[in-house]
């Protein structure tokens, strides 16, 4: 019997969500949905491949700082933290841990 493939994101997400609630696997649970677990399990790697992505570092741009005789301006997209050669690491950590959770 031919099974049903999924047809969007929307769809895969809340398949995979009824996966993660019930107890049976992926391949299980597609089956005695009626759906194919080929798909299913393709859209699960995607949209774990999309989820990698958002978490892959960027560059960041290390300039000399012009506001001072000594420090640095570190830019990532539309955010920059400028510095004195003084900073604080955990302290500049934690900033960058708040603008990243943004």
């Amino acid at each position: 019997m031919a099974r049903r493939k999924i047809a969007s994101e929307a769809e895969a997400r809340r398949c995979l969500a009824a996966v993660a609630s019930s107890t049976l696997t992926v391949a299980d649970w597609a089956r005695a949905e009626g759906i194919d677990g080929r798909s299913l399990n393709m859209w699960r790697l995607n949209l774990a491949r999309k989820t990698d992505e958002v978490l892959v570092p960027r560059l960041v741009e290390l300039v000399s700082s012009a506001l001072r005789a000594t420090g640095y301006v570190v830019r990532c997209g539309p955010f920059a933290v400028d510095l004195g050669d003084d900073f604080d690491q955990d302290t500049l950590l934690r900033i960058l841990e708040v603008v990243a959770a943004c």
